[in-house]
């Protein structure tokens, strides 16, 4: 199972990560202790909204759609 997540940072509002990985909680940890280099500097995150995907391929898609900028307006529309 892959989870492409949407974070939100805390500290600063309207700071938003799009991210994919396997294991929701480990990477939430990961970027709340400042082991990602891109999101450690506006940490704490917590998640605003994730999906679950049987379909690696669908997963990277779904990812990649959501850093466009028509993706972004999706989700800051829709999510």
């Amino acid at each position: 199972m892959k989870y492409v997540y949407i974070l939100e940072s805390i500290a600063e509002p309207q700071r938003f990560y799009v991210g994919l990985t396997a294991d929701l909680r480990v990477r939430l940890h990961r970027h709340n202790a400042g082991e990602v280099p891109h999101t450690s500097k506006f940490a704490p995150w917590r998640v605003k909204s994730y999906f679950a995907f049987s379909d690696e391929q669908r997963a990277v898609e779904f990812e990649r759609y959501l850093k466009t900028a028509s993706g972004r307006a999706f989700a800051k529309k829709r999510l």
